[in-house]
């Protein structure tokens, strides 16, 4: 594994198995790159549930990608046994950052390392806001320790 493909993070407390369909697979025969973003989406959303406890609220507290970074480390392919792993690792006044990784959950290579900003953003108002302590609050308690 390279560099790139290395955590900033020792344990990641979420896991998600993922289901591999047969529509993504590319003529290669392997997963399409597009794919990958769709799975760290639907893991973005059950890391949030998870540490909120309930489905999140968006339209009370949102926030947004501002910016997302893939490294591609290793093919997957279709009868590939594979995880993806999610983190918050920094939390500022207005964004977070998320660090994500899909793995085989057979021999633990990485497939890929993605890293994800999401900013506050207010629906209602259509301009960026701070985290909320609500969201902050349940992040580091999720992640045992403070940002």
């Amino acid at each position: 594994m390279s560099d790139r493909c290395d955590t900033t993070v020792k344990e990641f407390r979420h896991r998600m198995p993922l289901q591999i369909r047969f529509n993504d697979i590319d003529v290669l025969g392997h997963l399409n790159n597009s794919v990958y973003f769709t799975f760290m989406d639907l893991a973005k959303s059950r890391y949030f549930e998870a540490v909120l406890g309930e489905k999140p609220d968006f339209g009370k507290a949102g926030v947004v990608i501002v910016n997302v970074n893939c490294d591609f480390c290793a093919p997957t392919f279709y009868d590939d046994n594979i995880e993806v792993e999610t983190a918050v690792v920094a939390i500022g006044d207005k964004s977070l950052t998320l660090e994500q990784r899909v793995y085989s959950a057979d021999d633990g290579v990485v497939k890929c390392r993605c890293r994800t900003i999401m900013a506050g953003f207010d629906i209602r108002t259509m301009t960026s806001m701070p985290i909320t302590d609500e969201w902050r609050g349940a992040i580091e308690k999720y992640e045992g320790h403070k940002f």
